[in-house]
């Protein structure tokens, strides 16, 4: 046989033998954890409880720690810290491993809550679950106290962490940085640098960048480009907002020229501008009431394929609504729903705002109830100014509506807007000042 008949054999047999071979099974998908499927939908806490010990009496079923760090997780965003607590007790008694994901979350639930002494105290338990405390929780809890005023303790926190077998990176300068920046010590922000470079902790782009906007905030370019400058000195590449806080610096001094040029020579320094950059010209040419160029900025968005952010749009709804032109915000808002953007909680307050000052209380209630549905909230003020301004206009029905949904979000009507109802009910009748006074002790 013929060496390259024999080759063909033995490729026709290899050829053979994968297809025999058994494949090896697939690994099936996660199978859904039937509680956390029920929890998404629950929005009531005393709810959320409830189900969770309903399925603790379902024979065979155990919670794991998928079932308790969704739970938490939900109760925590409810600011239900009680029931938190008790379901941490919960994860020690049963021996339940957990990861340090959930005490991250945690943390910053209770940073945002304000129960700073609360984050500090899990942070110090977290071995006490058998969890390891890696630089993710300690930078989360350096934040906690720089975002909460108790610099004094993160300081202590940052100094001592190296006892604690702690070794600082680039995050945890950047947090110790910004909080020195943000009370105003660029001298003490430089020394925390020094250290960094010392301790061979590379900086990164955010480092130059907390300390660039320390000087743009401050209307202080030539210090802002020198940081720039020095960042490329070191080997860094500025991004779009390093850019964007030098064009604000410039636009705030009266030089939109020059913020326009910077942002159109990005490109040739390796940069492609980004959304905040045409922002930031937005921003300036909209303060200064020159909306049709402001508006052509989104035209030349497209033109060069950048896809504009909800924030452009809501920059633009911003000026029209505080020169009282809500009906070309509200167009800019419709155009921005066409295009697809989706508005936040930001974009309706400033319509709703917008058509109440306006005088305009029908069109007000037609966007918050799109933006009830949408699932964001309008502010107290928003929703006593919209009350008032139905009622003035014999619109009961919907102002009584208006109530309800505020009362749904647990916001208690001030009492110009009690006074305005109640008047409106009993006819002007002096009874009706009476029930204000009775009404509004019972409301606060």
């Amino acid at each position: 046989m013929s060496v390259l008949r024999k080759t063909y054999c033995n490729y026709t047999l290899l050829r053979h033998f994968h297809k025999q071979r058994p494949r090896k099974p697939t690994k099936s998908l996660r199978k859904p954890i039937p509680f956390i499927n029920d929890l998404k939908d629950i929005q009531n806490p005393d709810e959320i409880l409830s189900v969770f010990h309903d399925y603790c009496e379902i024979g065979g079923f155990k919670h794991d720690y998928p079932s308790y760090s969704s739970l938490i997780y939900k109760l925590a965003r409810k600011k239900n810290f009680e029931a938190v607590e008790t379901l941490l007790q919960h994860l020690q008694f049963y021996n339940v491993k957990c990861r340090e994901a959930l005490f991250v979350g945690l943390i910053q639930h209770y940073g945002k809550s304000g129960y700073v002494d609360k984050a500090i105290e899990l942070f110090r338990r977290m071995p006490s679950f058998d969890c390891y405390r890696s630089l993710q929780s300690l930078n989360a809890i350096l934040n906690v106290l720089i975002e909460s005023g108790r610099f004094d303790d993160a300081d202590e926190m940052f100094i001592s962490c190296s006892k604690k077998g702690f070794r600082p990176n680039a995050v945890s300068f950047n947090i110790m940085i910004k909080g020195w920046l943000g009370r105003g010590k660029w001298d003490y922000a430089r020394k925390v640098f020094d250290e960094m470079l010392e301790r061979e902790v590379e900086p990164t782009v955010v480092t130059y960048n907390c300390q660039i906007g320390f000087w743009t905030k401050r209307g202080k370019f030539v210090e802002a480009k020198s940081l720039f400058d020095e960042m490329i000195s070191k080997g860094k590449k500025p991004n779009a907002i390093s850019y964007a806080l030098l064009m604000e610096v410039l636009c705030s001094n009266g030089k939109f020229k020059e913020a326009k040029k910077m942002m159109f020579d990005m490109p040739y320094q390796g940069c492609k501008p980004r959304p905040v950059n045409y922002g930031v010209l937005m921003n300036d040419l909209a303060k200064r009431g020159n909306f049709d160029e402001a508006k052509s900025l989104l035209l030349e968005l497209k033109k060069r394929r950048i896809k504009p952010d909800v924030v452009m749009y809501n920059i633009l709804i911003n000026y029209l609504c505080k020169e009282s032109k809500v009906e070309d915000a509200y167009k800019i808002f419709v155009e921005m729903t066409v295009n697809g953007f989706e508005p936040n909680a930001a974009t309706y307050r400033m319509l709703v705002d917008g058509f109440c000052n306006d005088g305009k209380f029908d069109e007000g209630l037609k966007v918050l109830n799109a933006m009830l549905l949408s699932r964001h909230c309008a502010r107290l003020e928003t929703f006593c100014c919209l009350i008032i301004g139905l009622v003035n206009n014999a619109k009961m029905d919907n102002a009584c509506f208006v109530m309800e949904e505020m009362m749904k979000r647990r916001m208690s009507p001030d009492f110009t807007t009690w006074e305005a109802l109640v008047t409106s009910t009993c006819e002007r009748d002096v009874s009706g000042h009476l029930l204000v006074s009775e009404l509004v002790p019972s409301s606060e």
